[in-house]
């Protein structure tokens, strides 16, 4: 239903008309003329308002491998590398470079698996804490200019060093975890070793253990300077698992059969054996190390690793 019109005086219906012109005017394409009678080109207020804005699509960062399914950038990746290459310049060490690419991947490989299971134990690390960390970073490198320096010496962007620094951080804590599990004091034995070349020889030095020889008098024979003496250690310390699992199968003042490894051939005697006993710094660094070796084994097993390099 349209509403209902009403006559105006003359003056009033000139203004209307006047009025109505000018509005659709503004939707109208308008062509003005300049100066030299040239006309200027026609510009649509409407088709301005109405265009689209563009869409801008981002570029993927590129990635050199994903653990499962987290990817791990290739400017992480090259900055990764460029360190080991520069420490082993450093030190003199003289490596492949694919030997040094496949340090670098590993190492990403391990901590990326540290990294989520800390992520997965609990363990936070919001902005504030990794800006805290920074800034103390920043500070024992002088000031900014020098750190940004570092920063570009290592290959690193602000951006890259803040997710590799992140992933750092959980990685270390993920492991102390680990080594902190290592249990202490544990169980051990304090042993003596006869080792000689040949088997010959083993045979004979069991036939005189068999008659009654002393173990520790045959043993300074053969090792005038300490006897043969391995002191105390706990499972996983020695280095040929068989002489490890002759000495934890014998009681104090027993001897072994001969047992032969790469080193030559060797008979053992348990001295003393102590269920818990405090490891030493040294024995309990190699537990420590070997656990987390078993650890990041176990996780490599069962991870989904893709190696994204050319």
């Amino acid at each position: 239903m349209h509403p209902k019109r009403t006559s105006l005086p003359g003056l009033a219906i000139i203004l209307v008309v006047v009025l109505v012109s000018l509005l659709a005017g503004c939707d109208l394409a308008v062509e003005r003329t300049t100066p030299t009678g040239q006309s200027s080109p026609q510009i649509s207020s409407t088709a301005t308002l109405t265009q689209p804005a563009p869409t801008v699509t981002p570029t993927p960062e590129p990635l050199a491998l994903r653990v499962n399914g987290e990817g791990i950038p290739l400017a992480e990746f090259e900055a990764q590398l460029a360190q080991i290459q520069a420490a082993d310049a450093e030190l003199g060490v003289e490596r492949q470079a694919d030997e040094q690419r496949q340090m670098a991947l590993a190492e990403l490989v391990d901590q990326t698996l540290l990294a989520r299971a800390a992520s997965q134990a609990g363990f936070d690390l919001n902005e504030a804490d990794l800006d805290a960390r920074i800034a103390a970073i920043k500070l024992q490198k002088g000031d900014e200019i020098l750190f940004t320096d570092w920063l570009t010496q290592n290959g690193y962007t602000e951006s890259s060093y803040r997710s590799a620094l992140t992933r750092s951080i959980r990685a270390a804590w993920q492991r102390d975890r680990i080594l902190a599990d290592v249990p202490d004091p544990i169980e051990q034995v304090k042993a003596r070793q006869i080792l000689v070349r040949s088997r010959e020889t083993a045979e004979r030095v069991l036939s005189q253990l068999n008659a009654g020889a002393n173990f520790a008098d045959l043993a300074f024979q053969y090792d005038p300077l300490t006897g043969g003496d391995l002191g105390w250690f706990p499972r996983g310390y020695l280095t040929r698992i068989e002489v490890e699992l002759a000495a934890f199968a014998l009681q104090p003042g027993e001897f072994s059969e001969i047992i032969e490894t790469e080193f030559g051939y060797h008979l053992l005697q348990v001295v003393e054996r102590d269920t818990q006993r405090a490891l030493s710094p040294e024995a309990r660094l190699t537990l420590q190390q070997q656990a987390l070796e078993d650890w990041l084994k176990a996780q490599h097993s069962a991870a989904a690793i893709e190696i994204l390099l050319p």
